[in-house]
C-alpha cells in the first residue's frame, strides 16, 4: 500500500517551471495580446456598433430589423450565396481535372503548367474584372461570344471569381490526390475493374475530403471578395459591396456593421466546416501508404495536356488583355502603343506614391509578420506546460481565417479611430495597414509555421535542456536554420498578399498611405480603366519578381542549411 501511495504522489508532482518556460510563456502572452488588440477587441466593438444608431445610441436589434425588411439589402444575401455556390461548383470541377492531369498523367511540362496555374494568386482580384471588361464589355473584342448577354453582373462576377479562386482550389485538390495509396489501385487492377469504376470507387472517395475543403475555401473567398463585384458587378448587389456602399457611399457605419455581421456568419460557418474536414483528411494518411505513380497513356496524356493548355491559355489571355489595354493609347479606336497610362501622377489614384507605399507595406508585413507568426507558433509548439494558455493562443491564431477583410477593416475604424483608445496614434499611418494585413493573413502563415515545427525532432529540445542552454540559443541556432524554407514561404506569402489586398485596407488608408491595389479601385471608379489595368499589372510584375527572388534565395539558403546539418 505504501508503494502505491508513493507512486500516486509521484504522479501528482509536476516538474517545476524553469526560467525558460516562463520566458516562453511571456512571449506567447505578448503575441496573444497583439491578437486580442488587432482582432478580438475590434470585432467586439464592431458587433456593439451594429446595435447602435448613427448617433451612437443603443437601439437593440432595430438595425437588423431594418436590414432584413429592406428588399434591396436583403437580396444581397441571396445574390452572394448564389454567386458563391455557382463559382464553387465550377472552380472545384475545373481545378480537379487540372490537378488530376498534374498528378495522374504523364503529360510533359508539368512544372510549367503548375507555375502558370498559380499566376492568379499574384494579381489583385480587381484585375480579372478589368480584363473581362476589355474582352466582353461594350467595346470588347470578344463580346460576340456572349450572344447579346452582358458581362456586367452575375456572369462577369462568376467568370472573374473562377479565375481568382482557381489556384487556391488547385493546391488543396493536388494535395488530396498526391496522398492516394497506390496499393488500392493495384488491387482494383488485379480485380480487373474498369477505369471508370476505379475512378468512382477509389479516386473520388480518396480525394473527397480535399474536394470538400476546396469547395468551402472557394465559397469563403467568393462570398467575402470585394474587388471582383465592385469592378464588374454592375447593379448586382452582394454583401461585400453593400458594406462599402453603406460606409463610403452613405456614411452609415451602423448599417455597415450590420452587413458585416451578416457576412461574418457564412464565413465562420464555412471555416468551421473546412477545419473539421481537414482534420478527417489528415486521419486518412497511413505510414504504410505507397505513393501513386501514373503510367504513360498516350491518348489520356494528350487529352490532359490539351485541357491544361486551354486553362493556361485563358489565364494568359486575361492578363495579356490587361497588359495590352494598359499600353494602347485609346481603346479600341487608337491601338498604337505608348506609356501614357503609366503616368499615374495625373490620375485619381495616388500616383506612383501608391505603388511605392504598397512595396513598403509588403516589406514591412513580410518582415514583421513573419517574425510574429513564427515566434508565436514556436512558443505554442515547443513550449512546455501552460496548456490552457497555448489552447487559447491557438484559438486566437485560427480566428483571422474566418474574418472577411471588409469586416476587419470596418472594425478598425470603430476601434482605432476612437480618441480614447491608447492605440489611436497609429490610425491613418502605415503601421495600421501593416497590423491589418498581418492579422488578416495570420492563420495560413501560422499553420505553415506549425507544420514545419512539428516535423522537427523533439530530441533537439531535450538535448538543449540537458546542456542547460537557454531556449533562444536553440531557437536561433537550430530551429530557424532548419525551418528556413517555411520561414521564407511565410514571408513571400505575406508579401504577395500585402501587394494584392484591397478589402482589408480600403477603409483605413489615408491620403499619405494610399496603396496600389486601392489606386486600381479608385482609378476604375473614376473611369480611368486603362491606368487601372496598368497599375494592376505593376502589382503582378512586382509579385512575380518577388517570387523569382524567393525561389533563388530559398535554394541558396537551403543548400547552406543542408551543409550545416551535414557538419
Amino acid at each position: 500500500m505504501t508503494d502505491v501511495a508513493n507512486t500516486s504522489l509521484l504522479k501528482e508532482v509536476k516538474p517545476k517551471s524553469s526560467r525558460d518556460d516562463w520566458t516562453m510563456r511571456g512571449f506567447m502572452l505578448m503575441i496573444g495580446a497583439y491578437l486580442l488588440i488587432a482582432l478580438a477587441f475590434p470585432l467586439y466593438i464592431m458587433l456593439s456598433k451594429s446595435f447602435e444608431s448613427k448617433d451612437g445610441v443603443f437601439i437593440g436589434i432595430d438595425n437588423y430589423i431594418k436590414y432584413f425588411s429592406t428588399p434591396a439589402l436583403f437580396n444581397s444575401i441571396e445574390n452572394s450565396v448564389i454567386i458563391s455556390v455557382v463559382t464553387m461548383v465550377i472552380t472545384v470541377t475545373l481545378a480537379f481535372i487540372y490537378a488530376y492531369a498534374l498528378t495522374r498523367s504523364c503529360m510533359r511540362f508539368k512544372g510549367f503548367f503548375k507555375i502558370m496555374a498559380m499566376i492568379p494568386i499574384l494579381v489583385p482580384s480587381l484585375l480579372p474584372g478589368i480584363g473581362l471588361i476589355y474582352m466582353f464589355g461594350k467595346q470588347g473584342y470578344m463580346k460576340w461570344l456572349l450572344f447579346g448577354e452582358t458581362i456586367y453582373g452575375p456572369l462577369g462576377i462568376v467568370i472573374a471569381e473562377v479565375f481568382f479562386t482557381f489556384p487556391h482550389a488547385l493546391l488543396i485538390i493536388m494535395t488530396a490526390l498526391a496522398i492516394s495509396d497506390a496499393r488500392l489501385y493495384e488491387a482494383a487492377t488485379v480485380l480487373r475493374a474498369p477505369k471508370w469504376k476505379i475512378f468512382l470507387t477509389v479516386t473520388l472517395p480518396g480525394a473527397r475530403y480535399g474536394l470538400i475543403s476546396a469547395a468551402f475555401v472557394v465559397f469563403t473567398l467568393v462570398i467575402t471578395d470585394f474587388g471582383v463585384p465592385k469592378v464588374i458587378g454592375g447593379q448586382y448587389n452582394v454583401l461585400a459591396v453593400d458594406i462599402y456602399k453603406q460606409v463610403i457611399g452613405q456614411q452609415n457605419f451602423s448599417m455597415g456593421a450590420v452587413v458585416s455581421v451578416v457576412l461574418l456568419i457564412p464565413a465562420i460557418f464555412a471555416f468551421y466546416i473546412d477545419r473539421q474536414v481537414q482534420k478527417k483528411q489528415v486521419s486518412q494518411l497511413s505510414a504504410r501508404a505507397v505513393p501513386y505513380e501514373p503510367k504513360p497513356d498516350r491518348s489520356f496524356d494528350t487529352w490532359m495536356m490539351s485541357y491544361s493548355s486551354l486553362i493556361v491559355l485563358i489565364i494568359v489571355t486575361i492578363l495579356a488583355t490587361c497588359q495590352f489595354a494598359a499600353l494602347v493609347k485609346f481603346w479600341p479606336y487608337n491601338l498604337s502603343l505608348g506609356l501614357q497610362h503609366y503616368n499615374f501622377d495625373l490620375m485619381d489614384g495616388g500616383g506612383w506614391d501608391s505603388y511605392y507605399n504598397s512595396i513598403q507595406l509588403a516589406l514591412w508585413t513580410a518582415a514583421v509578420g513573419t517574425s510574429i507568426v513564427f515566434t508565436g507558433a514556436y512558443m505554442v509548439e515547443k513550449g512546455r506546460g501552460f496548456g490552457a494558455g497555448r489552447t487559447a493562443f491557438q484559438f486566437l491564431a485560427m480566428m483571422p481565417m474566418a474574418v472577411p477583410g471588409m469586416v476587419l477593416g470596418l472594425s478598425y475604424i470603430f476601434f482605432f479611430n476612437n480618441p480614447d483608445n491608447p492605440f489611436n496614434f497609429i490610425y491613418g499611418t502605415m503601421a495600421i495597414l501593416v497590423v491589418s494585413t498581418v492579422t488578416h493573413f495570420y492563420t495560413v502563415a501560422h499553420l505553415t509555421a506549425m507544420t514545419a515545427l512539428k516535423q522537427m525532432d523533439k530530441e533537439f529540445e531535450s538535448v538543449s535542456q540537458s546542456l542547460q542552454q537557454p531556449f533562444y540559443k536553440m531557437f536561433l541556432k537550430v530551429t530557424v536554420p532548419v525551418c528556413t524554407p517555411a520561414i521564407l514561404e511565410i514571408a513571400i506569402y505575406l508579401f504577395v498578399n500585402a501587394m494584392t489586398t484591397v478589402s482589408a485596407v480600403v477603409f483605413i488608408y489615408s491620403y499619405h498611405t494610399q496603396l496600389a491595389s486601392v489606386a486600381v479601385l479608385n482609378m476604375d471608379d473614376a473611369g480611368d480603366i486603362a491606368p487601372a489595368a496598368a497599375m494592376g499589372m505593376m502589382i503582378f510584375y512586382t509579385n512575380a519578381g518577388a517570387r523569382i527572388l524567393h525561389t533563388v534565395v530559398s535554394k541558396v539558403l537551403v543548400n547552406k542549411t543542408q551543409a550545416w546539418r551535414q557538419r
